[in-house]
């Protein structure tokens, strides 16, 4: 008679470098967060102050020593370096640690790939996932010797294991290396048809709002609250992958597309960057940028930083940004908020509903600047100009004279009348 054992959680102890540029600490415990969101538990951490990580281990020989007591001593399945390992990283620390090694990033693809819902999202998760262990292949053996024996974001897996293909070790380069070049065509067809949608949305005079932010910022959140979009909310990294786009009409009549786009983290992983840029070049393609803070995150700073880094990687540059520092009800003192990128500043509580009034006024103020007012009396047989106004613009005025038809409205600017 078969009993079903209660789950088993992978236990991992962290590893970090610290060179003295940023507080390690923090890092690790993002680190944390990303590995139980994988379904792991963190057992212990090990941080080693050096003046450069070490280039074929990551970390010295006694911290190597140490890792081995450790792992003995709480009987872990294997460590999580914070930084992304070569490839002879990988192999040495396996042959040193006989055991499960893995990276940030990663951890941070396994997640990508349990959250992917839609053609679209999975396959740029299984072209980053291919790219990074392409590479990999001589090491990383260890992966897949315990998969199968916990279960991560996707259920059933052991960490590290989802995605392209159960055997990853028998997969040759040449399948690999076909299979990235089927799904980077896959991917050039995914951004044709995105290209394709924005030179619409420019033909029909449709400003796009890009709203972006720190993973877990709540992005979603708003998408949601001002325009009914029903974009899956959770208090989880990357509860969001795939870009969700909704019309939101303001009060006083004017429309623009919000687009709902990919979290951001400290040191997004360029596999990543690569395979989701024509998701994430909706921010490059937007008119306005709106960037959502969770201001009671302690390190929210670094969160703003993070993300500029990623703007400034796609090219993202004079666009109007509108700074949204929201969940400030879960402020317990005061917080000083800067922003010096930043053309507008608002303080909000989204699911509060506090300060979405200032936001819809701010692009209101935004989307007239980039029209042109029109203010004329139209001829009789002119009076399907009052269309153009409607469908791609806003209508102020529509007063029906003896000379003709008075018209006040807004139109973009490409647009001639």
């Amino acid at each position: 008679m078969l009993y079903e054992n209660e789950e088993y959680k992978e236990k991992f102890i962290l590893v970090a470098v610290d060179l003295g540029k940023e507080d390690v600490d923090d890092s690790l415990d993002e680190l944390e967060e990303l590995t139980n969101t994988c379904g792991g538990e963190v057992i212990c951490r090990v941080i080693q102050p050096r003046e450069s990580i070490h280039p074929g281990t990551y970390i010295g020989k006694g911290k190597i020593e140490e890792l081995k007591e450790l792992l003995v001593m709480y009987d872990a399945d294997g460590i999580i370096a914070d930084d992304e390992l070569s490839p002879a990283q990988y192999k040495n620390l396996e042959d040193a640690l006989d055991c499960k090694v893995m990276d940030r990033t990663l951890i941070i693809l396994d997640i990508f790939a349990g959250r992917a819902r839609t053609k679209e999202g999975k396959i740029q998760v299984e072209l980053a996932q291919l790219k990074y262990r392409s590479s990999r292949l001589v090491g990383m053996r260890n992966l897949s010797r315990q998969g199968g024996s916990a279960a991560g974001v996707g259920g059933g897996v052991g960490i590290g294991s989802r995605g392209p293909g159960e055997k990853k070790l028998e997969i040759d380069r040449r399948i690999i290396r076909d299979r990235i070049s089927q799904l980077k065509k896959e991917v050039d067809e995914i951004k044709e048809h995105r290209e394709v949608t924005r030179k619409n949305r420019e033909k029909q005079g449709m400003v796009v709002g890009a709203i972006v932010g720190y993973t877990n910022a709540g992005k979603s959140t708003l998408l949601n609250t001002i325009t009914d979009a029903e974009v899956l909310e959770e208090d989880k990294l990357f509860a969001t992958l795939d870009p969700t786009t909704r019309v939101h009409k303001l009060a006083d009549g004017q429309q623009l597309l919000l687009t709902d786009t990919v979290g951001f983290i400290r040191k997004l992983p360029h596999h990543l960057i690569d395979a989701f840029r024509s998701t994430l070049e909706e921010a490059l393609y937007s008119d306005i940028i709106i960037h959502v803070v969770d201001v009671a995150n302690p390190v929210f700073e670094k969160h703003i930083e993070a993300v500029y880094d990623t703007l400034d990687d796609l090219g993202v540059k004079d666009k109007p940004i509108i700074t949204i520092f929201n969940k400030i009800d879960k402020l317990t003192s005061e917080v000083k908020m800067v922003d010096l990128r930043a053309n507008h500043i608002i303080k909000t509580s989204i699911k509060q509903g506090i300060g979405l009034d200032e936001l819809d006024s701010i692009l209101s103020h935004i989307l007239k600047e980039s029209k042109q007012f029109i203010s004329t009396v139209l001829d009789y047989k002119d009076a399907g100009k009052v269309n153009i106004i409607r469908e791609h613009g806003t209508l102020i005025t529509e007063d029906y004279r003896d000379d003709g038809i008075y018209v006040e409205g807004y139109l973009p600017k490409h647009i001639k009348f």
